[in-house]
């Protein structure tokens, strides 16, 4: 089993990236609220009760937590997920990577025909509960999907953070050329979408995993850019 042949040159690159300010102050209001105080815990403790006896956890990133996955990683393996696929359905956003002037859209698992490749990261086990907990913080507040994915090794279980269709912020992704000029604009507190999705594209091509439509939107995107001056630097 292979992932798609790696493709290099990509047309989005960092000096583009630079072209849109690193952050905007502005924030819209916080969508990752937990249902309760106790989510976040409770939670975790019952991902960790539904491990095998090996006690491993695996957790299947497509996304930031290839490059940024915010826990201790001790292992990694190229899977894929069938009948799922990587959709930009969680928006508008105007707190993180967007703002009430220009909202972004957040990067997520959805059900789809095809397969969906990704790395599969082992957590360390040490105080695991605890880094799952941090973990689930950060992400929108649904429990992780236990889901099979496919490896060199075999298939095996991992958990993903899947988009849930019923949650306010949920919308189908918009067309390419229209997502595009949103990922070419989006920017927040914490950066821009335009540099999210360098890293997520570069951190693919990194592991040997081309996809088809992140491919496309990085080509869009940094045509969008290529009109923008660069930034000027202060004396």
């Amino acid at each position: 089993m292979q992932a798609e042949p790696k493709k290099t040159n990509l047309r989005l690159t960092r000096e583009l990236v630079d072209r849109l300010p690193a952050r905007v102050d502005e924030r819209g209001p916080d969508q990752l609220f937990a249902p309760d105080p106790d989510y976040h815990e409770r939670t975790a403790r019952s991902v960790i009760e539904e491990l095998g006896a090996d006690n491993e956890l695996w957790v299947f990133a497509i996304g930031s937590l290839i490059w940024n996955p915010r826990f201790e990683v001790v292992e990694r393996r190229v899977a894929s997920a069938s009948g799922w696929k990587r959709s930009f359905c969680y928006g508008p956003e105007t707190r993180y990577r967007g703002s009430p002037a220009a909202p972004g859209y957040m990067l997520s698992m959805d059900r789809g025909e095809g397969q969906c490749w990704g790395v599969a990261l082992r957590m360390a086990p040490k105080e695991i509960t605890a880094a799952l907990t941090e973990l689930l913080k950060q992400e929108p507040p649904f429990p992780p999907e236990w889901i099979e994915i496919e490896t060199e090794d075999g298939p095996m279980q991992a958990i993903a953070f899947t988009a849930f269709r019923d949650f306010f912020g949920y919308q189908p992704e918009p067309p390419e050329h229209e997502l595009a000029d949103i990922l070419a604009s989006a920017v927040g507190h914490v950066g821009s979408m335009a540099d999210y999705l360098l890293n997520t594209v570069t951190q693919l091509e990194a592991a040997g995993i081309h996809d088809p439509h992140l491919w496309r939107l990085q080509e869009l995107v940094a045509r969008r850019l290529e009109k923008l001056p660069p930034q000027t630097q202060p004396d």
